[in-house]
């Protein structure tokens, strides 16, 4: 397993923005990170702009001058967005592609159709690790909402049953598989290999969803026995359609980008020679930019097409995709400027100077960090994007599968114990027609699930690679 060593931290860091000692730099972390906390949940500041007063906190703080601070700060959210924005953006567009043409449905359709009933939440958190892929977690709640409450009224099934695996599927690819933002940063973060982590992520991810989704649904039912709230059943997209993609071209559509990643890890491995001709190819043909472009403009013949689109309403619906994702790329963005407001203080050989003398493993130490701010802040984003900046410079030194490893336990910690602080209890809470208690109870149990069982995978990996 790997342990903190003073030799992890790369010679060549980036210049401190402060010569800050340990004790003040300290305080300036816990200032900067208190101040967000406190404008994200008692004021209901956005995350956005909360990050931007926090990481000026931080310097003001370490005693870094206001112009350095700035520049640190400026940096990291132009480098973070160069990184990841466009991958975001290209995730969103697949996604909307996929539930307006009636493909998440036709997937939703086809498995519910085969599965017997007490394969039903077997189905449900296959149904919802598909869709769950290229889709962000609040436009997968929306999207499934409605066959969640449809099986659950028709079957005569308890809503925590058939809800709780499809919640379960959804969380997990969120916080462990990128194209999700959270990954994508930490991955940027910490130098780890995106196919690698995209590899390990889904060895991580299959018996987290398993426990946490069909298995504690079983408890979940018996704690929480409601039924799907009537009112709550919105019609779907695909019902005004006059055809639709069908099953095997949806799913093939959805996991191409995850196939040309998982190729050019493999090939990575295989050959592992930059200067072949066979590797240099996949190194392009699975880099992220290239694997989710291609998905995309496949989708519009695949998926677009075949739902009878035209080219002007494949444009209108690529551009409907953007819009909602301007407030995620902000947040994303001012959560590198804090990472590099962070590294540049000098925060990360604060970290490795304080712990060098523990025995705690750095994937447990990352992974309690960002379980720290996720209660803090309620945000999933934010606790991996804080984490990530936090223990990046333990990554130096680390072999490939190791750094997977590290954004692995940063993401599994981000998901820990969602509460009042956090949307997305609110959101599961209004569509599944519960109450505080109930929502904590079931939903905030299965994320704390999904937290620890991921931690205890990436250890137990972590034994063997």
């Amino acid at each position: 397993m790997t342990h903190l060593s003073v030799e992890m931290l790369a010679a060549d860091a980036a210049e401190p923005i402060t010569t800050a000692g340990h004790a003040q730099l300290g305080i300036a972390v816990l200032a900067g990170i208190a101040v967000i906390v406190l404008l994200i949940t008692k004021f209901k500041l956005h995350a956005f702009l909360a990050l931007i007063i926090g990481s000026l906190v931080l310097g003001a703080v370490a005693g870094a001058p206001l112009d350095k601070t700035i520049t640190s700060f400026s940096a990291g959210l132009g480098t973070t967005v160069a990184g990841t924005g466009v991958l975001i953006a290209l995730g969103a567009v697949l996604g909307r592609l996929l539930a307006d043409s009636g493909g998440a449905d036709q997937i939703v359709d086809t498995i519910l159709a085969k599965a017997s009933r007490k394969a039903m939440p077997w189905a449900m958190v296959l149904i919802a690790g598909i869709v769950g892929l290229p889709i962000f977690f609040e436009v997968g709640i929306v999207l499934l909402i409605p066959v969640v409450l449809l099986v659950a009224k028709r079957g005569n099934f308890s809503l925590m049953r058939i809800g709780i695996p499809a919640l379960a599927g959804l969380s997990v690819m969120h916080g462990l598989i990128p194209p999700h933002p959270g990954p994508l940063v930490a991955i940027d973060a910490v130098g780890a290999n995106l196919g690698v982590t995209l590899a390990l992520g889904v060895v991580v991810a299959i018996p987290t969803m398993i426990i946490a989704g069909p298995v504690f649904s079983r408890y979940a039912a018996r704690w929480v026995d409601i039924q799907p709230p009537e009112n709550l059943v919105p019609e779907r997209t695909s019902d005004d359609l006059e055809k639709r993609p069908g099953f095997g071209i949806t799913v093939t559509t959805v996991l191409l980008p995850v196939v040309m990643m998982l190729a050019k890890a493999l090939v990575d491995i295989v050959v592992d020679n930059p200067e072949h001709t066979v590797q240099r190819v996949f190194d392009v043909v699975g880099s992220p930019l290239i694997a989710l472009l291609t998905a995309v403009l496949v989708a519009m013949f695949t998926l677009g097409r075949a739902a009878g689109f035209t080219r002007g309403r494949i444009a209108a619906t690529v551009e409907k995709s953007l819009g909602p994702i301007a407030g995620v790329l902000l947040i994303v963005g001012a959560g590198g400027g804090f990472k590099q407001t962070l590294v540049d203080a000098g925060v990360g050989q604060m970290i490795l100077d304080i712990s060098k003398g523990w025995n705690i493993s750095t994937l447990l130490l990352a992974w309690l960090i960002a379980v720290t701010i996720r209660l803090a802040t309620g945000s999933a984003t934010v606790a991996t994007i804080s984490a990530a900046g936090l223990v990046a410079p333990l990554a130096a030194g680390m072999s490939a599968p190791h750094a997977a490893l590290l954004v692995l336990a940063i993401g599994s910690g981000s998901l820990f114990f969602s509460h009042v602080n956090d949307a997305g209890f609110w959101l599961v809470k209004e569509y599944f027609g519960m109450n505080v208690g109930q929502t904590l109870k079931t939903w905030s149990v299965m994320e704390t699930l999904i937290s620890v069982v991921g931690i205890v995978c990436v250890l137990l990996l972590s034994l063997v690679l």
